[in-house]
């Protein structure tokens, strides 16, 4: 029979076995790829999510007060659906590519920390990680492209909406005529035809757009868009990263078993 002090001798060994256990367990987690999915995901949920009711938003607005006959504003109308189903569609490939690169990230991690004693890389395997960065270099580019173009409809906005402001502010002192000459004509940012009718709003009109709920809704949610699209840039980035040092941890180590079979 053991001895107590056996006992308590076996229980630490086990306690400590599996804290080494967990310890070598939480070293495989690629926390940089962990990190840069959930910040995608965030970024390509805000974009997604924002940006479509937003786009909502903005046509309620052009059809009610700057194009009232249908026929003029009737391809923005096609241009903005048709970025819609877009929307749809980045949101499912993200969420899967997003999957797929966290799932490359266990494998390279696992692979350049060697959790396994006889875990070896092989050529698909380094052909699959070097596409993933290639492919992630070219997502990085294009989100920056869809950065910058989500930032368009918030300097329009903004624009709008410094108008109101100017014009609130020179309400008060009575000076009728300055008021109404502060428009915003649509028609000059290219949005809606130049034949468009009525194609501008100046003074109560004006103010009387920027205090309805469509355009305060849309244009808070045009921001949030845009700094959902830059999050998404910032997750891209860190998987860059991430998937480049593993390529190039992977590649060396090839290099290095095929110098110790000779």
């Amino acid at each position: 029979m053991e001895t107590p002090s056996e006992e308590n001798q076996d229980q630490r060994q086990d306690k400590r076995g599996c804290f080494e256990c967990c310890i070598k367990c939480l070293g495989g987690v690629p926390y940089a790829s962990l990190a840069a999915t959930i910040l995608c995901f965030s970024g390509v949920a805000l974009f997604c999510g924002c940006g479509h009711v937003a786009l909502t938003g903005t046509v309620t607005i052009l059809e009610t007060h700057f194009s009232k006959v249908t026929s003029d504003n009737a391809m923005l109308t096609e241009v903005i659906q048709l970025m819609q189903y877009v929307i749809y569609g980045i949101a499912s490939f993200f969420f899967l590519y997003g999957i797929i690169l966290l799932a490359e990230g266990f494998y390279t991690t696992s692979a350049v920390k060697e959790l396994h004693s006889e875990f070896k890389t092989t050529i698909c395997g380094r052909c699959i990680s070097g596409m993933f960065v290639f492919l992630t270099y070219i997502l990085g580019i294009a989100w920056l492209g869809v950065f910058g173009f989500s930032a368009v409809p918030v300097f329009l906005f903004y624009n709008m909406w410094s108008t109101c402001v100017e014009m609130t502010t020179k309400s008060p002192i009575g000076n009728m005529t300055n008021i109404d000459y502060m428009c915003v004509d649509v028609r000059q940012y290219g949005i809606i035809p130049w034949n468009a009718t009525p194609g501008k709003a100046c003074g109560y009109t004006l103010g009387d757009i920027c205090n309805t709920s469509e355009f305060y809704l849309s244009y808070h949610l045009y921001i949030v868009a845009c700094a959902g699209a830059g999050a998404t840039v910032i997750a891209l980035l860190i998987y860059m990263m991430a998937t480049t040092y593993n390529f190039a941890v992977l590649k060396f180590k090839s290099r290095e078993d095929c110098c110790t079979k000779f």
